[in-house]
């Protein structure tokens, strides 16, 4: 009897261990929500998590229940093989998908000593620096399963919280044992393989919207540079257009110019000007390009001269300027002119925000257009194109914009007149009617001074004056003390006795190579009726032949 109780007191001992022991479930669903600064990120999309013993699918609540907004990305990871597969969603018929199968065995971590329980799990903490930032990994091994919130760490455990820099956290707020999972199947469509760098390339082009406005066309000075259907070229080809259907943009959205540029036979510095031209008013700048400038409304301020299509009438508007460039000494084209320790790029970039502008070219038909002032038969070559990125839960209160002025003579070389005018104590002034209260006005302002000599307003520097409705509303010296940031674009640029370069010196408001960014004045709330601003700027005299000019463009917006 004694015998039989000690071997049943064997046989309930190991059974007892027997259920103490763990049990891999068969799969798990794990919901992540993500935390900023110690607060919940608003209007989030949880992660979810599905794994089993071979497979992992990391995706979203909201592209699990179809609601997905395109484009979305989700991951696969293939654990025998440790074989990573991304599949990105790009739009409703387009999919993509790039597949790797080293970057999972190559992650690396510090472990640590430290634990620490999360929803009931007893977890232990990794560490790695990826791209300089600090990432703390909590992972648990209780669950004998693995997985993770992203790609990192799928290899460590089951990780319930990703911790960023100590302030950008993933944590796990639930995690439900399934009876049956096979991840790979919430993918079913794997899309076209392509290679990684391909991948994130189409990825990242699919979060916004590319407009192509020019494709590596010349800008040039010769009588046989000719317009075709679709690209117009006026002033002997040193302007180019091309009409835009622009989509409706959403306020909030950033909108941006971006323009390549390379010398394809001039040396010069050059100004340069993006513009749409509107049509909201009887007469537009079209006209002027067709039938001559002498069509384009007059201004006059009593120097003696008289200034083509620069001021907004009243059925009349001038050219809105998105973008104001110079081009830098012969780039490219000029590359073989060597230099010590000169290795000249190959290729101006530009890409300036015209977000303030939105209102003025969303859901609209235009005409777009790019002036570089040049003389040469060669010219420039250029590719330009607009992109538009939705901003969710962001705002912009300009909801309107106004061209009232631009003195930048872009038919310059179809006899249009050089802005000469601040000469005179008038200046420029433009009288313009709001049809409705303006809240939150602002002037939107770009000015460069020009006259390319020693005493030339290019080079010295000069106070712009804004006046409203005869009161100074703003009052500053333009000028750029940063040009030899750009000296490795301008191969062709003069070098002096003192050691410096053409392109190194200072200058009013712009750089051979660079953007000239606009000035946003405030102008406080405006009523609804006529106002007048006017610009002051004390124009250095002629010397000889050479004179001074100031291309100064003025866009209101506001509420």
């Amino acid at each position: 009897m004694k015998k039989n109780l000690t071997l049943l007191f064997f046989i309930c001992l190991f059974s007892a261990f027997g259920q103490n022991k763990p049990k891999a479930p068969n799969g798990l669903k794990i919901t992540y929500l993500k935390n900023s600064n110690g607060k919940p990120v608003e209007n989030q999309d949880p992660i979810l998590v599905f794994t089993n013993e071979n497979e992992t699918v990391v995706t979203s609540e909201r592209i699990s229940s179809g609601k997905g907004v395109f484009p979305f990305e989700q991951t696969l990871i293939i654990r025998p093989k440790n074989r990573l597969v991304q599949v990105a969603n790009l739009s409703a018929t387009k999919t993509t998908a790039t597949t790797d199968s080293v970057s999972i065995a190559k992650q690396s971590f510090e472990t640590t000593n430290d634990t620490k329980t999360i929803l009931g799990y007893k977890c232990r903490k990794a560490k790695t620096v990826i791209n300089s930032n600090t990432i703390e990994l909590w992972y648990t091994d209780e669950l004998k399963l693995k997985g993770a919130p992203s790609v990192l760490g799928q290899n460590l455990g089951l990780v319930l919280e990703m911790i960023r820099n100590g302030n950008s956290v993933v944590v796990a707020s639930k995690i439900e044992k399934l009876k049956n999972i096979n991840p790979s199947q919430l993918i079913p469509n794997t899309g076209n393989n392509v290679d990684a760098l391909t991948y994130r390339d189409l990825l990242w082009k699919s979060r916004f919207t590319t407009i192509s406005v020019f494709e590596n066309e010349v800008i040039n000075f010769s009588d046989g540079s000719k317009s075709n259907d679709s690209i117009l070229r006026f002033a002997n080809g040193t302007i180019i257009l091309r009409k835009i259907k622009f989509p409706e943009i959403k306020s909030g959205s950033q909108v941006f110019v971006d323009l390549q540029e390379q010398s394809n036979g001039d040396a010069y510095d050059r100004t340069g000007s993006v513009f749409v031209i509107p049509t909201d008013e009887k007469t537009s700048f079209m006209d002027g390009l067709q039938n001559g400038a002498k069509t384009l409304p007059v201004y006059e301020n009593g120097n003696g001269k008289k200034y083509q299509g620069v001021v907004r009438t009243d059925n009349y508007s001038p050219l809105l300027e998105l973008m104001r460039f110079f081009t830098p000494f012969g780039i490219k084209q000029y590359n073989h002119i060597e230099l010590k320790d000169k290795k000249w790029h190959e290729i101006v970039p530009y890409r300036q925000d015209i977000s303030e502008l939105y209102s003025a070219l969303s859901n609209k038909e235009l005409w777009v257009g790019t002036f570089i002032g040049n003389y040469d038969k060669g010219g420039h070559k250029i590719s330009m194109h607009i992109t538009i990125h939705n901003e969710e839960g962001q705002s912009v209160k300009n909801t309107f914009a106004l061209p009232l002025f631009n003195t930048t003579n872009i038919m310059e070389m179809a006899e249009q007149e050089y802005a000469t005018m601040f000469n005179h104590e008038n200046g420029l002034e433009v009288t313009f009617t709001l049809n409705k209260d303006v809240k939150n006005a602002k002037l939107r302002y770009t000015t460069t001074g020009h006259g390319g000599w020693e005493n030339g307003d290019e080079f010295v520097q000069k106070k712009n004056t804004i006046l409203l409705d005869e009161k100074e509303a703003f009052a500053f010296i333009p000028w750029r003390q940063d040009c030899g940031s750009y000296r490795l674009f301008n191969p062709a640029s003069g070098n002096f006795p003192n050691g410096l370069s053409s392109s190194d010196y200072s200058r009013s408001n712009w750089c051979p190579g660079m953007v000239t960014n606009p000035n946003l004045i405030e102008l406080g709330d405006l009523k609804a009726g006529k106002h007048t601003i006017r610009i002051k700027i004390p124009q250095g005299a002629p010397e000889g032949s050479s004179f001074s000019a100031w291309n100064v463009s003025g866009v209101l917006i506001g509420n």
